[in-house]
């Protein structure tokens, strides 16, 4: 595939999954890693995509900044960090069928009934645990929105508090993430910001077009697509990983 092509195809699946996570405020992020990961290696793919979404939920979060719970993304923070010392520490390296087997392992937490995993993100430390569970995996295998997702789609709030405040967790830990893989493997060269540079654009229309279909949702049916779509997304990760593992 030529320079041209994969830059038209990154662009392409850029603007799809930025606006697929400005409608559900996430699921994007999965299906453009899946994108990166069929041309990157695995360590560039994660650092890539995270660059990119830095920009996709940082535009997301700032059409919905005051809908932004600062108390709960600070809790969400020092969990993030946490996580981040420990992989740092034990050297982490992220390999394809881990990355993909974990992934499609993710959306069975999202049909855990409430009564069995009451978890709210509005406590602080539910918060705090969010950050390292869901900071952590975001981590380790590029991606964490089912997980994140039980901790924010049982609360209370709407689901503009609910978009706004899990973009702007995702900034922070989508940064952390370039910073992580690029001190640890030199993950991006001056390609891989070529092709962060022509996406950026792309992933904010794509968060524009999903922001204003949000608006045309209702609380009950944003919860129930939601379900749904992670779901699909987890079975294609879920279906690759095996075959992976058996050598496919």
């Amino acid at each position: 595939m030529t320079a041209f092509l994969i830059g038209a195809f990154v662009a392409l699946a850029v603007f799809c999954t930025s606006t697929l996570s400005g409608v559900f405020g996430m699921a994007g992020g999965l299906l453009l890693l899946a994108a990166l990961l069929a041309l990157l290696p695995v360590a560039t793919a994660i650092a890539v995509q995270g660059a990119i979404q830095i920009v996709a939920n940082g535009s997301r979060a700032y059409f919905s900044r005051a809908f932004i719970d600062w108390r709960i993304l600070g809790m969400i923070c020092g969990g993030l960090v946490a996580a981040a010392i420990v992989l740092w520490i034990v050297r982490y390296t992220p390999d394809l069928p881990t990355v993909c087997l974990a992934i499609g392992l993710m959306p069975i937490l999202v049909w855990i009934p409430r009564e069995w995993l009451a978890l709210d993100a509005s406590k602080p430390h539910h918060a705090f645990f969010c950050g390292l569970l869901g900071g952590g995996l975001n981590l380790a295998v590029g991606v964490s929105g089912p997980t994140v997702d039980i901790f924010f789609i049982r609360t209370q709030m709407d689901r503009r508090r609910v978009i706004a405040t899990k973009a702007a967790t995702q900034v922070v830990s989508h940064a952390a993430k370039v910073v992580f893989y690029g001190a640890t493997a030199s993950a991006m060269a001056a390609n891989d910001w070529l092709l962060v540079i022509i996406a950026a654009p792309f992933a904010v229309a794509g968060t524009q077009v999903g922001y204003r279909i949000l608006q045309k949702l209702t609380d009950d049916g944003f919860r129930r697509w939601t379900r749904w779509v992670v779901t699909g997304i987890g079975l294609f990760y879920l279906g690759r990983g095996l075959i992976l593992l058996s050598g496919g």
